[in-house]
């Protein structure tokens, strides 16, 4: 009898060693499957959890001994809490990677536009219509668009082709035809023409149709730059901040223009600005100079490739943040501290000289205005780079644990990266094995206004001449980081 009993006193016991081995095994599986812990760290990691398993298994091995077997079983329920939350964090780390990394299509919004006062509805209403296009802009998408069209009503449409935005518009207006393909992204720079202001009120929006294009993987952004392979240590990165407010990362105008150069053994990132109306030949327009900002009218790779072009660099890597990104994920960080180089208010925040906590929304309106500024667009674009400064100094610190889940969902959605899950993966396992501070230092190219024709417009509007002297300058700090040269340029 003694034998038996002494059995049955076992049996709770290996019941719950054998589930929270299982449990344990699984998730340090998972651990391993998500590649972000250094081998050492999941070493570690992993004996300290078989260790607590073990001791707990001795604890509650006889459920005769009350007072151990209830210490152990309250140890096992809390261990079982850790392993399943646990589980869910990591769960959701790896999925919110996996959806924003990698990414390698790019996406247009192309408009189907009749006059106001048009009966049409829908796509559909149109049949009979002559649609205009435009002959050479925007020329992928609009043939993207076309083929829809033509699968929606089932015979092909009859197009009449114009030069330019604008001259699509006044053919619409003319009635010389009666419906119009049109980039949604060139709204917003059509309402910045004279005569344009009001467009969205005299056109209205049938349709808006998703055209997606494959994003070609290449090592260099420009065939005047030399194919190498950049050394592991060196990563350059494309930083966009896309004008819209909508959730979804489209092809349209990037008001934010930088080029983090991050040397991971010095542990140093140089972040160059460069302004939004730079008066630069976009790697698509055959040497005809537009404003930077319009390149991303034609998506990222574009902007990319431009950037690379005038920089004399190879760049195919980018991370891609809205509008209604940039505020969910420094609320979820819970602030961020900016230095602000003036007193000044916009859209009712006041920042005053000095350090400011603020909010997504203050961040924005901090990161947006050039107005109040005697240099206007150049202060802004110093100001988006100490946004960018704050939000990785808050993300690198240990304060993101509490703020984790919340991080990871403002993500989702209004953010992206073409790089791949392993290279972020990579990333982060390099930071938790050697933690310490980063070296963040920033610079903004210059130039003079002038007013020009540029390539995606009809008429003549502001730009930004470059100054070669601080593009040079530009790229010979980026040399010196990439080279391992510890920069400091007193900010």
């Amino acid at each position: 009898m003694s034998k038996g009993r002494k059995r049955k006193a076992r049996v709770p016991g290996l019941v719950i060693l054998v589930v929270l081995l299982l449990i344990a095994f699984e998730f340090l599986g998972l651990l391993a499957v998500t590649k972000l812990l250094p081998v050492h760290l999941l070493f570690a990691g992993g004996l300290v959890l078989l260790t607590g398993v073990l001791i707990i298994g001795l604890l509650t091995g006889d459920a005769r001994k009350k007072a151990l077997f209830a210490i152990g079983s309250l140890l096992a329920v809390l261990m079982l809490i850790v392993l399943v939350v646990g589980n869910l964090y990591i769960l959701k780390t790896y999925n919110t990677l996996t959806r924003i990394s990698g990414v390698s299509t790019k996406t247009s919004q192309i408009g189907i536009y009749v006059r106001a006062d048009d009966p049409a509805q829908v796509i559909e209403d149109t049949r009979g219509y002559i649609f205009g296009t435009l002959s050479d802009l925007d020329k992928e998408n609009t043939e993207g668009a076309v083929k829809q069209i033509n699968e929606t009503l089932g015979s092909s449409i009859e197009v009449k082709a114009q030069a330019g935005v604008m001259e699509l518009v006044d053919s619409l207006m003319n009635k010389e035809c009666g419906v119009i393909i049109l980039n949604h992204a060139y709204l917003p720079v059509l309402e910045e023409m004279e005569g344009y202001e009001n467009i969205s009120e005299e056109i209205r929006e049938i349709e808006l149709l998703a055209v997606d294009t494959v994003i070609e993987d290449k090592k260099d952004s420009t065939s005047d730059v030399p194919k190498k392979e950049d050394p592991d240590n060196i990563i350059r990165l494309y930083i966009s901040g896309i004008d819209t407010r909508g959730s979804a990362i489209i092809n349209t105008r990037s008001d934010v223009n930088i080029i983090a150069t991050i040397n991971t053994d010095t542990r140093q990132v140089l972040l160059v600005s460069t302004p939004r109306d730079y008066f630069v030949p976009l790697s698509i327009s055959n040497g005809v100079p537009d404003k930077l900002t319009h390149a991303g009218i034609y998506g990222v790779d574009v902007s990319m490739d431009t950037l690379g072009m005038l920089y004399d660099i190879p760049l195919d890597k980018y991370f891609r943040v809205n509008f209604a990104g940039f505020i969910k994920i420094i609320d979820a960080l819970g602030g961020i501290d900016v230095n602000s180089d003036y007193d000044f208010s916009t859209g009712g925040y006041t920042f005053t000289k000095g350090s400011n906590h603020v909010d997504g929304s203050a961040a924005l309106a901090f990161a947006r205005e050039r107005y109040a500024f005697a240099e206007g667009d150049r202060q802004r674009g110093k100001n988006q780079m100490e946004v960018i400064r704050a939000v990785m100094k808050k993300a690198l610190s240990p304060e993101l644990l509490s703020s984790y889940t919340s991080v990871l969902s403002a993500v989702e959605g209004c953010f992206e990266t073409n790089f791949s899950y392993d290279k972020i993966a990579e990333l982060v396992r390099d930071q938790l094995a050697d933690g310490g501070s980063w070296n963040i230092v920033s610079y903004s190219v210059d130039g003079t206004g002038d007013s020009r024709k540029p390539y995606s417009m009809s008429a003549y509007a502001y730009v930004m001449i470059p100054d070669q002297t601080t593009v040079d300058r530009a790229k010979e700090l980026m040399k010196q980081v990439e080279d391992g040269e510890v920069i400091n340029l007193g900010q």
